[in-house]
């Protein structure tokens, strides 16, 4: 029986998605489940998996076509296939000698390791050499999350930056490398746009001591991830302050339709993350109904899915409020962007020990600037600034933050 392998179901903010690369080619055989394409949309990468064990008699949208919801990406030839025979899609070493001139790397003795369409992006963009890389999927298989763990590390080869893989875009006469933007990135530079065209943006800054945050993080720590199994970070001490500050000022809260304001009676929190494929800012929904351990949770659980390319849409979706951290790239100030339709962000900046005056006395503090950029058309700055203050004041005193004070 033929069956049709259509694009999933896409959500109504995205329109449609582009095919990446196809993992199986017309001819080969897949299993029930296997994923067959990988789909980018402008927030996430999709996989469509094989619906049944088969052949892949057709392929009718090839890399890079442009896709929508429901339309038929290839045909499939159900049938009984065997995990491992020889015609399930993943031949056996050869058994004669290669070419000198194509000679496998020594890393993987008998044929190349297998690359995952995500994976060999990575590699090509970077100039890789993919012998290097050491692979944990079936048949040593090499995953994205490969890649990037590899690419972290700092374990590029120096074959691999200097001689670039055949799918390396080529140098132009002015030395000047050109690789198309991805989709994600793409999305980033309109939604960047689209603010700065849409808002009329203002950022005040103030300055918080945070020496009872850490005092606090210090002597709880332990016993909070023995008890939560999560490490208590500063962002959840952030999330609490800000949603403590929105219900107090509840225009920051809010949007602008048209003519209207939108007033959001639940406090759904973005935390900006960045990821190899630029950033994104997953949403931690109802956040003022989470405690400490619950914020730290998703916000552990929204890190390691960026890193490894597991996001989903629904992770990605909405928001009220956003706050980002240029502070653990080393940024001491910075007038973050608006995250449209939302009406404000908030920046956390890198902890500096300054000198401050206390009581008199000049004392060395740790220290962090705010920021908190603004849409001026719906907010005024009195209530931006004394947003900020309570933010500030609530993290000078967390223990307001667990009476909700």
């Amino acid at each position: 029986m033929s069956i049709e392998i259509k694009v999933p179901p896409l959500p109504e903010s995205v329109a449609d998605a582009t095919v990446v690369n196809w993992r199986k080619k017309p001819g080969e055989s897949v299993l029930r489940d296997e994923n067959l394409v990988d789909l980018e949309t402008d927030k996430v990468v999709l996989e469509v998996p094989a619906p049944a064990s088969g052949t892949l008699r057709e392929v009718r949208a090839a890399d890079g076509v442009t896709v929508t919801a429901g339309q038929v990406l290839a045909i499939l030839d159900e049938g009984l296939v065997q995990e491992g025979a020889p015609d399930s899609g993943k031949p056996p070493a050869p058994k004669v000698a290669l070419p000198a001139a194509t000679a496998p790397s020594t890393a993987h003795p008998g044929r190349p390791p297998p690359l995952a369409p995500a994976a060999r992006r990575l590699i090509d963009e970077h100039g890789l050499d993919p012998n290097a890389i050491a692979g944990h999927g079936r048949e040593g298989r090499i995953s994205k999350g490969d890649v990037l763990a590899h690419l972290e590390k700092g374990e590029e080869s120096a074959q691999g930056s200097v001689e670039k893989t055949a799918g390396t875009p080529p140098m132009d006469a002015s030395r000047n490398r050109r690789v198309p933007m991805t989709r994600i990135r793409v999305r980033i530079a309109e939604r960047l746009r689209e603010s700065n065209l849409n808002a009329v943006m203002l950022t005040s800054f103030n300055e918080v001591d945070l020496t009872r945050v850490i005092e606090m993080r210090a002597a709880l720590r332990e016993r909070f991830e023995k008890t939560h199994g999560v490490k208590l970070g500063f962002m959840s001490f952030f999330v609490k302050a800000s949603v403590l500050a929105l219900k107090r000022f509840p225009v920051i809260n809010a949007s602008i339709e048209g003519s209207d304001i939108v007033y959001h009676d639940f406090w759904d929190i973005g935390i900006a993350v960045s990821s190899k494929r630029g950033l994104v800012v997953p949403i931690v929904r109802d956040a003022d109904q989470l405690g400490f351990a619950g914020i730290e949770t998703r916000i552990a659980r929204f890190a390691e899915q960026a890193r490894t390319g597991g996001l989903e849409l629904r992770d990605l979706e909405g928001g009220t409020f956003t706050i980002t951290n240029g502070g653990v790239f080393g940024s001491l100030v910075s007038t973050p962007i608006i995250n449209p339709p939302q009406s404000a962000i908030l920046g956390m900046h890198k902890i500096q020990d300054r000198p401050i005056a206390q009581a008199g006395q000049v004392v060395i503090r740790p220290m962090m600037y705010l920021a908190l950029t603004y849409d001026h058309r719906l907010v005024d700055g009195q209530e931006a600034v004394q947003f900020l203050v309570l933010v500030k004041e609530s993290l000078e005193d967390p223990d307001r933050l667990l009476l909700d004070l």
